[in-house]
């Protein structure tokens, strides 16, 4: 069985020969910033080439803050947010991105492109402290650019499926931290921009991802994703203590990506947990394996809880694709 036909069987619950595997990195230059242009490229390129992965995660690195006209402080500076056109540098550089690199492997991969929701996207251009002053004085101001955001990031999606030819979205969810918003908050404030976004993606692609994202190792409000509409989801099976058999159910039995904790720290590989950093070869075989045994062959692809840390041995991903294969 062919990678594609493998990774489409796994998110159409359809049987496969082997559970697919997928992990992803961020790319940094030598200054520790995100890598934008076509070093991003090549350094995408450099990494599937050196592992034998099942699809392919392209980053948005260099592209999380949503561009701003100025900086933001005041309620009228952040009403200045306006959406995007398609020809807007911030969506332009990301479709020149997604269109080489589908051009690199999409023929033997499927490719998926990470799309953040619209309140990380601005909080990642304002600040979080920002973000959040608003919300709690000035929601409906802070929903309606929201909704901007959300039209621009749909664009976005829609070009990148229809015109760049990646085979779906991951889309990223956050901010349903218990120490962020109550439920209710985040039903009012979030979670209509966000399904906006996915929604659409829907229209153009079956075939998306979403990541409940355990950001800095913070719990979520997983439930309030629980019903969201999509393929697949991957989230932080360590972060929320819910396992990938138990999650499969909590999640409508959607197929499921994910079973290994990817946590590092920027700043100390010392902040490195879990057995994809620390394990031997036989204890991360026997884990996969287990992971597989456990959870089942159906409607499963092996992965990342998030991001992993890119400073490690690349060949500790291989020994993982060697023992899902294996059975």
């Amino acid at each position: 069985m062919d990678k594609r036909t493998r990774v489409l069987n796994a998110l159409n619950k359809q049987p496969v020969d082997h559970v697919p595997v997928g992990f992803w990195i961020h790319f940094f230059d030598e200054d520790y910033q995100f890598m934008t242009g076509q070093p991003c490229i090549d350094a995408h390129i450099d990494y599937y080439s050196k592992l034998d992965l099942d699809f392919v995660k392209i980053m948005s690195d260099g592209y999380f803050p949503f561009p701003t006209e100025g900086e933001v402080k005041t309620v009228e500076d952040l009403l200045k947010i306006k959406p995007l056109d398609r020809n807007h540098p911030w969506i332009t550089g990301q479709l020149e991105r997604a269109r080489v690199l589908v051009e690199k492997f999409g023929k033997d991969m499927c490719m998926f492109y990470n799309i953040f929701n619209p309140f990380t996207s601005l909080k990642t251009a304002i600040s979080d402290e920002l973000a959040m002053w608003f919300a709690r004085n000035n929601k409906n101001e802070l929903k309606k650019v929201l909704d901007a955001v959300a039209q621009s990031s749909a664009l976005l999606a829609e070009l990148i499926i229809t015109e760049c030819g990646c085979d779906g979205i991951y889309y990223c969810v956050q901010n349903a931290e218990y120490t962020r918003f109550t439920e209710e908050e985040y039903k009012d404030i979030i979670v209509p921009s966000e399904l906006y976004v996915l929604e659409h993606i829907n229209r153009y692609s079956e075939n998306n991802i979403m990541h409940c994202c355990g950001f800095m190792g913070e719990p979520n409000r997983t439930s309030l994703w629980y019903d969201y509409p999509v393929k697949c989801v991957n989230w932080a099976t360590h972060v929320e203590d819910i396992p990938l058999h138990e999650g499969r159910f909590l999640f409508g039995n959607k197929t499921i990506l994910g079973g290994f904790d990817t946590h590092w720290g920027v700043e100390s590989t010392e902040e490195q947990r879990g057995i994809l950093y620390h394990g031997s070869k036989e204890e991360l075989q026997e884990y996969t394996r287990q992971l597989i045994l456990d959870t089942g062959k159906l409607g499963l692809m092996i992965g990342g809880d998030c991001t992993m840390d890119h400073r490690m041995n690349l060949e500790r991903v291989n020994w993982i694709i060697e023992a899902a294969r294996s059975i």
